[in-house]
């Protein structure tokens, strides 16, 4: 199926006005007013987790890696460990009555004739029952795909408005994270590829910019698989760093270092392909020396967070060593990093993980790491599992990487 020839619909539904103009002649920040939010502001002030949960359960193909068991599994594991709003009503909050994204959201990142075109297929779909979307890999849709695509990507600019509108009133503000599918990382702008339907981190900071005036937008990939559909979006951009730490040689090959951007955005794309077996020991030393400086001199305004969770070493789809404890640091360090240099706006946004108990079992310690409490990592991870990791390649990539990027 071609979607990328298909007519373009020229009308769209705006969520929010993003032309007004100041008395200095720039465009002044739109307000998100409380009648806008889906919580009351007083409550998400006092939160310190937000989270949505849009598990897509008709997108689903039997015996796909990328089912839909996967947020279900999330939801489940979150339940057990208590960290549910049911359970802790005044620290976790669950958004619910959020509206899908509009094509006009979407399209700000997608071309138009790829999302209309995606649309007008669910009739084949449903027709078909499982249709595999040509040219983009193992990426397949159903009669819901889109809508439920829609609804994901909504959910995200739901958290996008919540964050900001607590940072604006708090130093403190809470972390979002988007327990969502399809994923969105390798979808490019022209079409699907690799799971992904709609690239959600991407919608989400174009839509941070526009409504909410945050310009300069820091985007952290730590997926197993390069993020190549967002790379493509916001190569020539220089008011979004995307930053991508990825299994060398993984799908789909792209993600080298020597990818830094081009044009104005030449040097906002940082590319870090980890050896096979890296684990703790490498995220740790690639976060301190190489994510932690660019974001410094980047300066953002908000930071966004593709989290996948498919370099687990249980993991079925890769190689690399990350553990549950690797993935509560990382989630630790990173929310610690937006407080320290964007008034704490951080919103993350599921991506891979295809090995339920570990998926869901980090994305747990993640809330815990978010939430300040100790990690249960112990309880998880198995260190006889475990093998040396390869610190000379790990070291000689540092080194260059920093070289490349004058770090």
């Amino acid at each position: 199926m071609d979607l990328l020839n298909l007519p373009a619909i020229c009308h769209f539904r705006v969520r929010c006005n993003s032309n007004l103009v100041g008395s200095d002649g720039a465009k002044s920040r739109p307000k998100t007013t409380r009648a806008q939010l889906p919580i009351p502001l007083t409550q998400l002030t006092e939160a310190r987790v937000i989270y949505c949960a849009a598990p897509a359960m008709g997108h689903n193909q039997e015996g796909h890696p990328e089912c839909n068991s996967r947020v279900p599994a999330i939801l489940e594991a979150l339940e057990k460990a208590e960290l549910t709003s049911k359970d802790q009503s005044s620290t976790i909050l669950k958004i619910d009555n959020y509206e899908p994204a509009s094509q006009y959201d979407v399209a700000a990142v997608h071309s138009r004739s790829y999302v209309e075109g995606l649309e007008k297929i669910m009739v084949e779909a449903k027709k078909e029952g499982l249709l595999f979307l040509e040219g983009t890999g193992p990426t397949y849709a159903t009669s819901t795909t889109y809508d439920e695509a829609m609804v994901a990507a909504g959910a995200c600019l739901s958290l996008v408005d919540s964050v900001v509108a607590a940072s604006q009133v708090t130093l403190s503000p809470p972390v979002g994270f988007a327990l969502i599918r399809p994923p969105g990382h390798h979808a490019v702008p022209k079409g699907p590829m690799g799971f992904c339907v709609f690239g959600n981190v991407a919608v989400a900071a174009r839509y941070a910019q526009r409504v909410h005036g945050l310009q300069r937008v820091f985007i952290i990939d730590f997926d197993v698989h390069h993020g190549n559909g967002t790379h493509d979006a916001f190569y020539e951009d220089p008011n979004i760093f995307f930053l991508s730490t990825h299994q060398a040689g993984s799908y789909p090959g792209t993600g080298k270092m020597e990818e830094v951007g081009s044009g104005a955005g030449e040097g906002t794309s940082l590319n870090f392909p980890l050896p096979g077996g890296s684990g703790d020991e490498a995220m740790s030393a690639v976060f301190q020396e190489v994510i932690v400086p660019a974001a410094q001199r980047f300066k953002p305004d908000i930071i966004l967070v593709s989290a996948g969770y498919d370099a687990h070493v249980l993991d079925p789809l890769a190689s690399l060593q990350f553990t549950t404890g690797t993935y509560y640091r990382l989630s630790y360090e990173i929310k610690q990093l937006a407080q320290d240099l964007c008034g704490g706006r951080c919103v993350f946004f599921l991506e891979g993980g295809y090995d339920l108990k570990s998926l869901s079992y980090s994305v747990v310690d993640t809330f815990r790491a978010f939430l300040g409490e100790k990690s249960h990592a112990n309880r998880f991870d198995n260190p006889a599992i475990l093998y040396d990791e390869p610190s000379v390649s790990v070291r000689k990539a540092i080194d260059w990487v920093k070289a490349i990027h004058s770090l």
